[in-house]
C-alpha cells in the first residue's frame, strides 16, 4: 500500500482540531460535530458582539436605530407594564440573580448528586460577568439620557454591553442546554429554544422600556451569552467523551477478566 502523501500528513498535523485533539477523543463523528458547534457558537457570538460594537464606535448600523427605539418606548410607556418590567429588571439584576444561581446549583446538586453540571453554570456565569465587566470598562459607553430613564440615576456603570441581558441569557442558554443534553430531543430543543427566546427578549426589553439601555447593548450582551454558551457546548462534549471512553475502557478491561477467572 502507497504511503499517505506528504500533504496529508502535514494538512492533518496543522488542522486545529487535529493539534487540540492528542488523545483521539474526537474521532467519533457525534462528538466532532459537537464540538465544532461549540466553536461556531463562540466564533457566531464573538463576531456579533465585535460587529456591533463597530456600530456603536461609527454610530451607523444598527447604532442607528438606537435613539429611535429609545424615544419610541418612552412614549409608549404606561403605569401598569412599567410596574411589571420594573419588577423583571430587579429580579435579573445583579442582587438577586446571583443568589438565584447559587441557589440553583446548590439544588441540583443535591438533587442529581453530581456537581459538574452545577458546576459548569456557575463558572459560565463567573466568566459572562467578567467579560462583561471588562467590556464595559474598555468601551466606557455612557447610558442613555437620564429623562429617558423611570428612575434617573439609577443606573451608574456603563452602558455597552447589557448586564443584566449578559446575565439572563447566560443562565437561561447554559441551564437550558444543561437539562437538555441529559435527554436530547427534537421537541424538547424547541421548547427550550422558544422559553429561552422569550426569557431574553423578556429581560433586554425591561431595559430598553424602562431606558437603562440602548438597543446595542442588549444585542451586545445576548451575543456575549452566546460564545459563552459555545465554550460550555465544548467543555462539556469533550468531558463527556472522556468520561466514555473511561467507562467503555473499565467495561472492556471487566469483560476480559471475567472468563479468565
Amino acid at each position: 500500500m502507497p504511503p499517505e502523501p506528504w500533504y496529508r500528513r502535514t494538512a492533518a498535523r496543522r488542522s486545529a482540531l487535529a493539534v487540540w485533539d492528542r488523545r483521539g477523543e474526537l474521532r467519533d463523528p457525534t462528538s466532532r460535530a459537537a464540538v465544532v458547534l461549540g466553536l461556531l457558537l463562540v466564533v457566531v457570538g464573538v463576531t456579533g458582539l465585535l460587529v456591533v460594537h463597530d456600530a456603536v464606535a461609527e454610530g451607523d448600523d444598527l447604532a442607528e436605530a438606537d435613539l429611535p427605539v429609545l424615544d419610541w418606548l418612552v412614549e409608549a410607556r404606561g403605569p401598569g407594564v412599567t410596574a411589571f418590567l420594573t419588577a423583571v429588571s430587579a429580579v435579573t439584576g445583579p442582587s438577586v440573580l446571583p443568589v438565584v444561581v447559587v441557589a440553583a446549583c446548590l439544588v441540583w446538586g443535591l438533587a442529581t448528586r453530581s456537581w459538574w453540571q452545577p458546576a459548569l453554570l456557575a463558572g459560565a456565569m463567573v466568566l459572562s460577568t467578567l467579560v462583561s465587566l471588562a467590556i464595559k470598562s474598555a468601551v466606557a459607553r455612557p447610558r442613555p439620557p437620564l429623562d429617558t430613564m423611570t428612575v434617573p440615576g439609577s443606573e451608574s456603570t456603563y452602558s455597552f454591553p447589557s448586564g443584566h441581558t449578559v446575565g439572563t441569557a447566560t443562565f437561561l442558554l447554559t441551564a437550558g442546554y444543561l437539562i437538555w443534553i441529559r435527554s436530547p430531543h427534537v421537541r424538547s430543543l424547541v421548547l427550550w429554544a422558544l422559553a429561552t427566546g422569550a426569557g431574553i427578549l423578556l429581560v433586554a426589553g425591561s431595559r430598553l422600556y424602562l431606558g437603562y439601555h440602548f438597543l446595542t447593548d442588549v444585542t451586545a450582551g445576548f451575543a456575549l451569552a452566546v460564545a459563552v454558551l459555545g465554550l460550555v457546548v465544548v467543555v462539556d462534549r469533550r468531558r463527556a467523551v472522556r468520561a466514555a471512553r473511561m467507562t467503555a475502557g473499565a467495561g472492556g478491561d471487566d469483560a476480559g477478566a471475567t472468563p479468565a477467572g
